[in-house]
């Protein structure tokens, strides 16, 4: 769980007046009362600051601010906010060009790093929550299974619990001691560190609120975060007014999106929800690794966390929602993709390059998928968003952007993996479903003596209005080659 993190847990412990290294010294301590005293209440104090949630926010807040400026985060001035505004707000003349869907009405912001990492991070601490509890309550049953059955037996030496002397009158005497509670505190506060350094990290790449592909903000709103922009635009040969301006109409593309198609966010976050509480504990990975190790023994505690001691499994009902996430994940993207192209090649003669340069980050698995592995055990990367993309563009140029954009008007009309695969097969397989659920319509009327038989059911209502006809794609269907170069005017690769 913790991986390379460790060192960070260590290094906010001392941080926060707590030295691991005072630990280690248990001759030391077990000599002088006084300062066995101090330590704990200093440990207690930590782990008690913000309650009883499964990540710990007052410590993922800290971590995440000082993660940000870890490599500078200027001030905006007035012009860095002008500027990014503008270009949000161009974005969204040419975006009305590309799709139905209308801009989302929020305020268009210039923010700094430490700034996305305040508005954000409740968003990254409820995407933790799930796993957080359920690490918590894993680590408390094995301590629990550890502990005697009279917990006066604690504060003696044969306890047999490595470095446990002394717990039970820290939290309270032996009568009120809870091992699991102890443990939801500390994972609180490991998680916390968690949170806060992924959060903190991602500031320094993100563009915006949404490069992530789930919504982070809880009212709508475009962002973009100037520092990040100039950076990423050095190094390319487009413009970097030109680069703003593209990666402006991701954010508000994005945003239109997440806005107007009420129920996606929800559906997002609810399958991230379902897999993270679905992640089951490698249990005798997990008890072994706490019977050997010395919890006030910092070297061998630094190691344990570095060597992954939980052992987090995909049970075959995770890897099921995993794909379901993966191909909305991917749809999302594709569609972000199309729209983007459409509205962006009349303007920007790097269009077509700065479009292959996106693809090919996400592809990568840049810090976005890295951070959601860490939190919950999960790679968050569109993998088919090429096939998602052509998928798109195939309907849009048979059926128009309007009848594209309304696919979106409910989760049972979304494409699945065969569409993805066979994106011209997508409408016949849609009447092929409308048809089936037609006649088990007038099976049911059949049997309940219902005159409506005839009539057609709800999910085929929009299919008798397709037409054969469209505007052709701005997009490329056919440039699903990820090894390509991008081609055309105005070649952007990195000096």
């Amino acid at each position: 769980m913790f991986g390379a993190d460790a060192d960070e847990a260590m290094a906010e412990l001392k941080s926060r007046g707590l030295d691991p290294e005072l630990l280690a010294a248990g001759s030391a301590l077990q000599n002088d009362p006084a300062m066995l005293r101090q330590v704990l209440d200093q440990v207690k104090q930590m782990l008690t600051a913000t309650g009883t949630g499964p990540v710990n926010a007052d410590v993922a807040h800290d971590v995440a601010r000082q993660a940000a400026v870890a490599e500078g985060d200027p001030s905006l001035s007035a012009r860095d906010t002008r500027v990014a505004t503008e270009a949000l707000s161009v974005a969204e003349l040419w975006l009305d060009a590309a799709t139905e869907l209308p801009p989302g009405g929020g305020r268009s912001l210039a923010w700094s790093r430490s700034e996305w990492v305040e508005h954000t991070l409740p968003a990254w601490s409820a995407l933790a929550q799930p796993v957080a509890a359920s690490v918590a309550d894993a680590l408390g049953a094995v301590l629990r299974d550890q502990l005697p059955e009279d917990l006066s037996e604690l504060g003696g030496p044969d306890s047999g619990i490595p470095g446990m002397a002394g717990l039970s009158s820290f939290f309270g005497g032996t009568d009120g001691f809870d091992p699991a509670q102890m443990m939801r505190q500390i994972g609180s506060a490991v998680f916390g560190m968690q949170v806060g350094t992924a959060a903190g990290t991602l500031s320094r790449e993100v563009f915006g609120a949404t490069d992530i592909g789930v919504p982070l903000l809880s009212e709508p709103a475009t962002v973009l975060v100037p520092s990040n922009v100039k950076a990423f635009a050095e190094g390319l040969d487009a413009p970097e007014d030109e680069v703003r301006l593209f990666l402006a109409l991701r954010e508000v593309a994005h945003a239109r999106l997440f806005t107007h198609v009420s129920w996606l966010r929800g559906h997002l976050l609810g399958l991230v929800e379902a897999y993270a509480q679905g992640i089951t504990i490698d249990m005798s990975a997990l008890e072994s690794s706490m019977r050997e190790i010395d919890p006030t023994d910092t070297e061998a505690l630094r190691g344990a966390l570095s060597g992954g001691v939980f052992g987090l499994q995909s049970t075959p009902e995770q890897e099921a929602t995993l794909l379901r996430l993966e191909t909305v994940l991917a749809l999302v993207e594709g569609w972000v993709d199309e729209v983007v192209a459409r509205a962006a090649l009349p303007h920007l003669p790097h269009s077509v390059a700065l479009r292959e340069m996106i693809r090919r980050r996400r592809a990568a698995g840049g810090p976005a998928e890295q951070t959601f592995a860490s939190l919950v055990g999960l790679e968050l990367r569109p993998r088919r968003s090429r096939d998602a993309a052509t998928l798109w563009a195939t309907i849009d140029a048979q059926v128009g952007s309007e009848a594209r954009d309304a696919v979106w008007d409910h989760p049972d009309l979304l494409p699945g993996t065969e569409d993805l695969d066979d994106p011209a097969g997508y409408f016949s397989r849609r009447e092929q479903v409308t048809a089936e659920q037609s006649d088990v319509d007038k099976a049911l009327a059949e049997i309940f003596g219902d005159d409506t038989a005839g009539e057609p059911s709800a999910a085929g209502s929009d299919e008798g209005s397709v037409q054969t006809d469209g505007p052709t794609s701005a997009g490329s269907p056919d440039d699903d080659t990820s090894g390509d170069e991008p081609d055309g005017q105005g070649s952007a690769p990195r000096s």
